[in-house]
């Protein structure tokens, strides 16, 4: 951390240092990304050297309000950007085992399916939900970093969760989300083609993100069937010689794919719900799964 606006008295450096992990945890929520929220990050602490500190009452709402604006307008161009993305684009996965404390905080609201979905609101809505459902702000307060009125608030937050209600079933509890990764690790591990089918739904999703890096389906692929032929040619072709790991993504249980060199090839993420497997969202592109890298 450093700019040149001069050095930061030790209790100001604390004020920041105590509530960079919030900070970080509204930029990702925001952005999907873990480059693209420490940059916001970066972005708050330059603020903070800068402003008159001594007249700010409350600095961890000063620093919170900071950041979510700049996750704004960061979001709105990052919306941009990524209509020229290569193929499907997903959330950067982040290893909720090294950082419990982004998981901490109502789980559901950095799930990797819900980061997904809130890619589809507007950046304004996504702050919304993200500080009530993340942070449990009140909307009072929400109105208060948004710069708007207690009763916009109110709706910038109910427009948010009737979209996800509306795009996603209930999501399985999590013991039961990683009795099906730990299904789904053994049957791949194994080469059960039918194992994994057992798993799936009948109008289950496939997406895969390589970003342009890696060789990756464009498109999403829809249907038992058609998911069962894609999972057979990937078993056959990219994962006959890899190894297979449980990891702790997003606040849910994952499927870590590593190559035969050891190093990260895929991070696999079950949405599930009462029915069994919706979604399969699998990370291939390298530059998303570095976090993984041992």
């Amino acid at each position: 951390m450093s700019s040149d606006a001069g050095p930061v008295p030790a209790r100001d450096l604390t004020e920041f240092v105590t509530v960079r992990p919030r900070l970080f945890g509204i930029a990702y929520r925001m952005l999907g990304s873990v480059t693209e929220a420490e940059d916001v990050v970066q972005d708050t602490w330059i603020r903070w050297q800068r402003a008159d500190r001594g007249s700010v009452r409350n600095p961890a709402a000063f620093l919170t309000t900071t950041t979510t604006r700049l996750a704004v307008n960061a979001a709105t161009s990052a919306r941009a950007t990524r209509e020229t993305y290569v193929g499907p684009w997903l959330p950067e996965p982040v290893d909720t085992s090294a950082d419990p404390t982004l998981g901490a905080e109502r789980a559901e609201a950095v799930d990797v399916a819900v980061l997904l979905l809130l890619e589809k609101l507007t950046p304004t809505e996504r702050a919304a939900y993200v500080l009530r459902e993340a942070l449990n702000y009140s909307h009072r307060q929400v109105a208060e970093v948004l710069d708007t009125t207690e009763a916009n608030a109110r709706q910038l937050v109910s427009r948010a969760r009737r979209h996800l209600a509306a795009q996603r079933s209930a999501p399985a509890p999590a013991a039961e989300r990683r009795r099906l990764a730990e299904a789904f690790l053994a049957a791949a591990r194994d080469g059960d083609l039918a194992g994994l089918e057992r798993l799936l739904t009948q109008d289950v999703l496939a997406r895969s993100d390589g970003g342009g890096r890696v060789r990756a389906a464009r498109l999403d692929i829809r249907g038992l069937a058609r998911v069962s032929t894609f999972l057979d040619n990937v078993l056959r072709k990219y994962w006959h010689s890899s190894t297979f790991r449980l990891v702790d993504t997003n606040g849910a249980a994952s499927v870590l794919v590593l190559g035969a060199d050891g190093s990260p090839q895929t991070l696999v993420t079950l949405d599930a719900s009462a029915r069994g497997v919706e979604r399969l969202l699998l990370v291939a592109n390298p530059d998303k799964l570095r976090g993984f890298a041992t």
